[in-house]
């Protein structure tokens, strides 16, 4: 996600999105193909979803799958969640903020809510709850706990965060770390240092997924909720920093324009998008039923 005065991870230098920008920086579009089958899927053509110079990022299904939300930037304003209509591809503009902005969209286990990282006007980074029907007053989730960057519901009432360290490229600056957190307390336990971007529930077990920093690379690596146990189960593909995994199981990842799976211990391409102008993939979101996978690559017109 990107703080207004400090961005982090989306455009990959520690200066305001909009100034990256200007700066001639890429700009990203949400793509999604369709996925088919049972174990590794069978992948469909790319196709652009927004299709426009600026920032659409950070893509993720509502909970009936009919939708997804993701964070726009437009110009040098704040920045938004917005909705897509993925039946009539209408957008609506969901959290419309004057000052404050949002990232990093993500459904709640109730089923009604989304979950969000807000810099408020003070450019603190908190977690806050939004409407997905638009009829409540936006909530703070977690008060203490800052500056957020990333997110993922573990349960019910549980949270991995990323919560972020020094700035990219600072000399001896503290790491991000990996926080379980408690919306009913408020409170937070550090489980992991150094970590990446990336954070998944994984299926049919109670764990979730995160990368994990190393001398030898990263690694995607599954922290058991009930035991604090963290084990690492692949190396992060050259050019990766994002996972899913599907309901089957099975991980996915992308790099340059391939989609890749992870099966019998290596890295296998299932899809090569290049042919439907796909580059430089990074974000990536799986629908609920596993038919339709969103992810984000660099906009073709930018030079």
């Amino acid at each position: 996600m990107i703080a207004r005065a400090l961005l982090i991870g989306a455009c990959g230098v520690a200066v305001p999105c909009s100034a990256a920008l200007a700066q001639g920086r890429p700009s990203t579009d949400v793509w999604m193909v369709a996925l088919e089958g049972r174990g590794v899927p069978r992948v469909g053509r790319a196709e652009n979803l927004t299709r426009r110079i600026g920032y659409d990022n950070q893509p993720s299904f509502t909970p009936d799958g009919g939708a997804l939300l993701y964070t726009v930037i437009e110009g040098d304003g704040p920045s938004d969640i917005w909705r897509l209509d993925l039946a009539t591809r209408d957008r609506t503009n969901v959290t419309q903020s004057a000052v404050e902005s949002e990232y990093s969209a993500t459904p709640m286990p109730d089923g009604v809510h989304f979950s969000t990282v807000r810099v408020e006007a003070d450019s603190a980074q908190r977690l806050w709850r939004f409407s997905l029907r638009g009829d409540e007053a936006p909530a703070l989730l977690i008060e203490k706990i800052q500056p957020v960057g990333y997110h993922v519901w573990a349960s019910d009432v549980m949270l991995g965060l990323f919560v972020l360290g020094a700035p990219l490229g600072a000399p001896g600056g503290a790491p991000a770390t990996l926080q379980l957190a408690d919306v009913r307390t408020g409170t937070g336990e550090v489980v992991a240092r150094d970590i990446g971007r990336a954070l998944q529930r994984i299926p049919h077990r109670n764990a979730i997924s995160y990368l994990q920093q190393g001398k030898d690379g990263a690694w995607i690596t599954a922290l058991d909720l009930p035991t604090g146990r963290s084990t690492p189960i692949a190396k992060s593909p050259d050019g990766s920093d994002y996972h899913v995994w599907t309901p089957d199981g099975v991980l996915l990842a992308g790099s340059g324009s391939r989609l890749l799976a992870w099966v019998d211990g290596r890295w296998d391409v299932v899809a090569d998008l290049a042919v439907d102008g796909v580059r430089a993939i990074s974000r990536l979101a799986l629908s609920p039923s596993g038919d339709r996978l969103a992810f984000v690559a660099e906009d073709r017109a930018t030079p």
